[in-house]
Parts: C-alpha cells; sequence; structure tokens
C-alpha cells in the first residue's frame, strides 16, 4: 500500500497542477454523457409508458374501416385465425360549434358499447366518470382538447352531427392508447384547439346516422406469435363486399406511428452525440497527458530508480486518466437526469399516458462510465506506453532541443512582412503539424455542433415556406362526408367570400411496385391548380399531367420507382378496379406519402361522373366567420381545416422545443471550445515557458510575447472556422437522414446566418479563453524558468 500511497499523493498534486485542463476536458465529457443519459432515460421513460398503457388498455394490433358492415360479421371475424378479441365500432368526424371559438373545430367521435367499456382500445378516465350507455348525449372528451378548451366535466358543447346541432353532455375527460398524440389525418403536428376526440354512447352513434345493427370501424388484438399478414388477408375479404379500404397494422397507425418515430430520433441522438463529444475528450487526454508525461521525464527516471515498475507507473498515469473521466461522467449523469426530467415534461405536452414520469435508465449510466473510461483509456494508451517504456537513463536527460529552420510558409511569404514573433509562430505549427491538426479538428467539432444544433430553425423555416406558402397556397381545406356531386360542389363555390375553389378527389389505394407496396391515398386533382400546386425539388410547379401517377419523392423512395416505371395501383373503393399506370413525375414533399393523379383521368379509371371528396377554398378575410358559418349548416361538410391555424400551432409547437434543444447545444458547443482552445493554450504555456521567459528577459514586451502564445490559437481558429463548416453540413445531413419518417422529412437547408453564428460562438470562447491563458504570461517566473535542467 505505501508505494501506491505516494503515487497518489502525487496524482493529486498533478490534479491540481492540471486543474484548468482538467475541468475543461470534464465538461466536454459531461456535456457527451448528459446527451447520452438524456436520451437513454428519455427513450427509456416513453418506451415504458408506452408499453405500460398499450397493455393496460388493450391496444389494438390491426386496424380497418368500411361501409355499413352488419353487426352479424362480428362472430366471423372472431373466428379468423390467431384473433384473440375484435372490437366492432362507429366512427365519425363532425364539426363542432365551440364557445368562443369563430372557426369551427373537428372531432371524431367513437362509440362505447352498452357494456360501458371498450373490448380493445379501452378509455381511461382522468377526469369524471364514464359515460351512462342508458343516457342519451353524454360523452367523454380527450385530455388535451377539453384542456386546449377549458372543458370539465358538466360542460356543454354543440356538434353538427349529419347535418343536425346536437347538445353534448360531458360527463369525463379521457386518455386512450389510440390517441397518445392527436392528430387529424393529413396534419402534420397536433392542433389541441381544432381537432378532438369524443366518445359518446353506441346507440346515440346508431340513431343519429341511422347505423342500428351495424358498424364501420374493426380493432383487433393478435394472440402471440399470429402471423399479421394472414390476419390482414382474411379481413380484407370478409369486409370487402361492405366497402373496406383495406386493414392496416399498428405500425400504420397515426398517432403509433408519431410516438415510434421520436423514439427513433432518442436513439439516434444517443449514439450521436457520445460519438461527438468523447472524440474531443480523448484528443483533449491525449495532449495533456503527453503533455505532462514530457515534463515529467525526469520524475519517471527517478520512480524507476527508486524501485517502481512499469505497471505501476502506467496505472498511475492512467488513473489520473480515470478521475477526470469518472468525475466527467458523474456530472454528466447529474445533468442528463435533470435534462431527461425537463424532457420528459415537455414530451408530457404531445404525449398523453396516465403516467408519463422520468425514469432513469441505470443500464444506460453504467454503459456511460464503460464508454467514457474505455474512450479515456484508448485516447492515451501510446502516451502512458511510451513512458512507461522509456528508459531511466534516457528519461533522466532532457528532451533535445527542437530544430528550428524556416518552415515552408516562410520561404512562400516577403521575409520583410513577418515580424519575430509570427515567424516563431509558424515554425511551432510547421514543427508540429500533428498537434495543429488535431487543435484545428478539436476547434471545428465546436463549429459543426453550433450548426448542428441551429440548422433546424432553417430547415423548419423553409419547410414551412415550400409546403404552406409556395404549394399549399389555399385557406381553408374541406373533406366531405361522401363523394359531393357537382350540384354540392357549386353550392360551396358559391358560397359569400369564397374568392376561388379547386375541387379534389381522393381514394384509398394500394400501389405496388415489385416486390414493394403501399398503402395511400391518390389525390386527383385539377390539371393546373393554382391552390394546391405540386412542385419539384427546384420550386418549380409541376402541371398535372393527363395521364400517368405523381409520386411525391418519399414514396417513390419507398417502392424504389422512378419515372417511366409501370406500378400497380389497386384501387380500395367501390368498384375496386386495378390499374396500371406510369410513373408521370416526382414530386417534392416535406410531409406524408402521397401519389396525385389528373382528376378528369381518375374519374375514368372508377367509371364516375365529376364527384369530389374535399375542396380547396381561398376565402376573403374579411367574410371569413360567414364561410364558417355556412360550411357547418352543410351536412355534407365532414371537416374543416384552417391553414394558417395548422402553421401557427406547428410552428409555436416546434420553436418552443428547438430552442429548448438549441439552448443545450450553443452551451455544448460552447464548452468544446473553450475546452479545445484553453487547453492548447495551457499546453502552448507549458511547453514553452521558458522560451517565453527568455523572451521577456530579451526585452520582448508584454504583448508581443502573447502574440507568439495566442498567434497558434488564432490561427488554429481561422483554419478551424470553414474546416467546422463542412463537418457541420455533413452532420446536419446524418441528422436529415436519421429524421426521415414517413410521416416528415427535415430539407438540408442551412442559411448563411447559422454559419456565421457558429463561427461567432467559437470566436468568442476563443477570446475568453485566450484571455485567461494571457494573464499566465505575465505571472511566468523569470528566475525560475530560465535555471538550466542537469
Amino acid at each position: 500500500m505505501f508505494p501506491m500511497l505516494k503515487l497518489d499523493r502525487k496524482l493529486l498534486r498533478d490534479l491540481y497542477q492540471l486543474r484548468g485542463q482538467a475541468i475543461a476536458i470534464g465538461l466536454v465529457i459531461a456535456a457527451g454523457v448528459a446527451v447520452f443519459v438524456m436520451s437513454m432515460c428519455s427513450y427509456r421513460s416513453l418506451e415504458s409508458s408506452k408499453n405500460q398503457f398499450y397493455e393496460q388498455f388493450l391496444f389494438a394490433d390491426v386496424f380497418s374501416s368500411s361501409g355499413r358492415s352488419p353487426n352479424a360479421l362480428r362472430a366471423r371475424l372472431q373466428e379468423i385465425p390467431g384473433v384473440a378479441a375484435v372490437e366492432t365500432r362507429l366512427v365519425y368526424d363532425v364539426l363542432l360549434d365551440v364557445p368562443g371559438m369563430t372557426e369551427p373545430a373537428t372531432a371524431r367521435l367513437i362509440s362505447i358499447p352498452d357494456t360501458g367499456q371498450s373490448r380493445l382500445n379501452q378509455v381511461y378516465i382522468a377526469r369524471g366518470r364514464m359515460i351512462d350507455p342508458l343516457r342519451t348525449g353524454e360523452v367523454v372528451v380527450s385530455e388535451v382538447f377539453a384542456d386546449a378548451h377549458g372543458f370539465v366535466p358538466g360542460d356543454q358543447v354543440r356538434a353538427i352531427i349529419n347535418g343536425r346541432s346536437q347538445a353534448l353532455s360531458i360527463v369525463g375527460i379521457a386518455l386512450s392508447p389510440e390517441y397518445v398524440i392527436q392528430v387529424q389525418p393529413g396534419s402534420i403536428m397536433p392542433d389541441d384547439k381544432r381537432f378532438g376526440i369524443i366518445w359518446i354512447s353506441e346507440n346515440d352513434l346508431e340513431a343519429a346516422f341511422d347505423m342500428a345493427g351495424a358498424f364501420n370501424s374493426v380493432a383487433i388484438r393478435l394472440a402471440y406469435g399470429n402471423q399479421v399478414d394472414e390476419t390482414i388477408t382474411a379481413l380484407d375479404r370478409l369486409l370487402k363486399p361492405f366497402g373496406s379500404v383495406g386493414a392496416y397494422t399498428r405500425d400504420e397507425q397515426l398517432s403509433h406511428q408519431f410516438l415510434s418515430d421520436e423514439l427513433a430520433q432518442l436513439r439516434g441522438m444517443a449514439v450521436m452525440a457520445p460519438v461527438i463529444f468523447l472524440g474531443v475528450a480523448a484528443f483533449l487526454l491525449n495532449i495533456a497527458i503527453s503533455r505532462i508525461i514530457g515534463q515529467q521525464r525526469e520524475q519517471i527516471a527517478t520512480l524507476k530508480a527508486f524501485g517502481y515498475s512499469n505497471f505501476e507507473i502506467g496505472a498511475h498515469y492512467l488513473n489520473l486518466v480515470l478521475v477526470i473521466s469518472v468525475t466527467g461522467t458523474l456530472i454528466g449523469m447529474l445533468l442528463g437526469f435533470w435534462m431527461g426530467a425537463n424532457m420528459m415534461g415537455m414530451y408530457a405536452e404531445f404525449y398523453k399516458f396516465p403516467s408519463l414520469d422520468f425514469r432513469p435508465d441505470w443500464m444506460a449510466v453504467a454503459l456511460s462510465f464503460v464508454m467514457t473510461s474505455t474512450v479515456s483509456l484508448l485516447g492515451t494508451l501510446f502516451s502512458v506506453r511510451s513512458a512507461v517504456r522509456l528508459p531511466p537513463a534516457e528519461a533522466m536527460r532532457p528532451e533535445p532541443p527542437p530544430s528550428y529552420r524556416p518552415s515552408w510558409i516562410e520561404r512562400l511569404l516577403p521575409q520583410r512582412s513577418l515580424t519575430p514573433e509570427i515567424r516563431m509562430v509558424l515554425r511551432n505549427i510547421t514543427r508540429k503539424p500533428f498537434k495543429a491538426l488535431l487543435s484545428v479538428t478539436g476547434i471545428s467539432m465546436a463549429v459543426a455542433v453550433m450548426i448542428l444544433g441551429n440548422f433546424s430553425l432553417d430547415a423548419m423555416d423553409y419547410m414551412m415556406d415550400f409546403q404552406f406558402r409556395l404549394a399549399q397556397r389555399q385557406d381553408l381545406s374541406v373533406s366531405f362526408v361522401e363523394p359531393a356531386t357537382e350540384s354540392v360542389i357549386h353550392e360551396v363555390q358559391q358560397l359569400h367570400g369564397v374568392l376561388e375553389s379547386e375541387t379534389i378527389r381522393s381514394i384509398a389505394t394500394r400501389i405496388r411496385y415489385q416486390n414493394r407496396s403501399r398503402r395511400i391515398g391518390i389525390m386527383g386533382l385539377q390539371p393546373d391548380a393554382q391552390l394546391y400546386r405540386l412542385l419539384d425539388a427546384n420550386e418549380n410547379v409541376i402541371r398535372v399531367p393527363e395521364f400517368g401517377i405523381m409520386l411525391n419523392s418519399k414514396l417513390a423512395k419507398l417502392l424504389g420507382a422512378t419515372i417511366g416505371d409501370l406500378v400497380v395501383v389497386e384501387v380500395l373503393e367501390d368498384k375496386r378496379p386495378t390499374l396500371m399506370l406510369e410513373v408521370s413525375g416526382i414530386v417534392e414533399e416535406y410531409t406524408g406519402v402521397n401519389a396525385y393523379m389528373n382528376k378528369g383521368q381518375l374519374h375514368k379509371a372508377l367509371l364516375e361522373s365529376n364527384v369530389a371528396t374535399g375542396a380547396f377554398l381561398k376565402v376573403d378575410p374579411n367574410r371569413i366567420e360567414s364561410v364558417f358559418s355556412e360550411l357547418e349548416q352543410r351536412p355534407g361538410v365532414g371537416s374543416v381545416t384552417i391553414k394558417d391555424a395548422a402553421m401557427k400551432t406547428f410552428q409555436k409547437t416546434v420553436a418552443e422545443n428547438l430552442m429548448v434543444m438549441r439552448s443545450f447545444i450553443v452551451l455544448f458547443a460552447g464548452v468544446i471550445a473553450v475546452g479545445v482552445v484553453y487547453n492548447t493554450a495551457r499546453i502552448t504555456l507549458s511547453e514553452r515557458s521558458r522560451d517565453f521567459a527568455t523572451m521577456r528577459v530579451m526585452g520582448f514586451s508584454y504583448g508581443e510575447v502573447s502574440i507568439v502564445l495566442l498567434g497558434e490559437i488564432i490561427l488554429f481558429t481561422i483554419a478551424a472556422i470553414p474546416v467546422g463548416w463542412l463537418i457541420g453540413y455533413g452532420l446536419a445531413g446524418a441528422l436529415t437522414s436519421s429524421l426521415d419518417t414517413e410521416n416528415y422529412r427535415i430539407p438540408l437547408v442551412i442559411n448563411r446566418g447559422t454559419f456565421v453564428m457558429a463561427a461567432l460562438v467559437v470566436v468568442s470562447a476563443t477570446i475568453l479563453s485566450a484571455g485567461i491563458v494571457q494573464r499566465r504570461v505575465g505571472e511566468l517566473d523569470l528566475i525560475g524558468v530560465l535555471k538550466t535542467r542537469e
């Protein structure tokens, strides 16, 4: 114990001597660990809450909707091999007249059976009570919709059900595993004020829509290990005569898709952040340990002369590394717990569970200790190895003085243009090019992290402008309960205040190409549509061709199809024709997977007249309220979507989340910049303190010595900024690829302001670090450092 006790005392003295660098390195490690722990703990908390909610309230595995299907079909559905439970119900979208809102809101009415609770997708009552099936007009409202409007049990809301206004009495506020996040079909983000879920008695819905003894929606829970494809095939076969548009699995259910995408993003963040931060930390530890070993050559020789083994000396320096690493990991763990708890608070606004609590992931914590220790040890292993293998006699001699000669840079520049201080800087950089390269790389990573954290705002702004201003130029989107005839279309177009209108025809289909397929809706557009325009990647308007089908870029990628390929389109409505269509164009979009056809061609393929399932309206802003009022009275109108309201909700929601993450990123980028610059400057000062003291004795001013010290840092920062821009662009590209989902994509767009901001933050960190180190020049012990080592 005694020999190790001596080395332990030496370790504490070394740590004190390295305290500034150790703190900087520890903070870099802490930043990487914090993001890793935050991501993994948030993932575990979200995943655990999801699994618990799904299991306890029996979230279904397969879903299907149809027209009027008889209740007698339930028994046959239950007999499908592998089916554990079946829930048949009624589902309708209706308009609501909400007090305080000039525009209508949309609600999805879901029936509750006479038993008082569904067999699947059960309802969790957060406040109030479940409806009494024997009482007419009682409803339970989803929590986010109720909170957005201040509804409490006992309030009333009016719904336009099948053309008739009906008062609904709210008796409970509820959650459901089917709607953990409420996103209206066709939207890209939740809008709590304008879309809600309402559970209502099956008897009330049957009477309102004349659906006694029938259902139009099915949910199925599978037995463990069942083949889902076989179940979907059997389900489609049974429901096909009743207008089924095709069954789909939980993976295609909108709420589950959004939740799964978020979990995937957390996993990606847990991988990317440690790679960046721990890579920088390993570099800093390497140069710090290399420097201290170089300074302690005589001490190493003395320890060997006193009988310390190579193993003991190597362990001593590795312990120094581990102390910094473990301390940084502990700080990062605590910071990660705090960030994770805040992340759960942010998630609670989007994802509604009976309980969404922060759960520490101790496996991730243990992995972070193993990961940081391994990276730190590997980063310093070669430096320690060179120290323990140094013969005592060789170690007792000081390192040979460096060979100073004109650098290649000096030869390129006029001799008179270079002051002695600048020459010293250039010669020191060219003498140690690998060290210079590592320093530039470290600083450039700070620039890259800044770009990575801030480009998302640029991308979101561009996506909003592209999607909702250039492509979609309507004010309102109206959907009809059933395909509307020309007379209905004419009535909507003639409403006072409607300036322009375009009708669409949407159908449910399954598109196949080779061995790939996707269940999507095809939208039939007018050839020269102006309110809903199709654009290519260069923002050029694409005219809807007379023949063929147009795919958006995501759908084309999923299918592997390109322009000129033939795809099979299986229509899942009405007569269900199967079409062979040529891909006539690729459309750029950042939300959903969509396909488009000429509306007239679609009518011919379906052997139908000029009908429409929806319309896009351009409305006079002064008459928009009257248009809302008129649309509410139309029994055929199923829902109304207001583009500006959806945009504002999207921007508000995304902006809040991005600002939180942006603050963390700026902080972490600053930590990297300060850590790298400070360590580089301190090492330069330590290695060349004798040179600086000599310059002061020879009459060089304090400012001239500072130029030699800080000149390297300034040149490193100047060189690192463009390199960091390139790395940041590459990291942003990798991030956009990881966020590329079927629901939305993030365009790789980075504005000049983001590049400038990244450079300014790093320059500010450089100035701060340089100022701290520069003070040490005035504190040099001119007598002590000039003593010649024997």
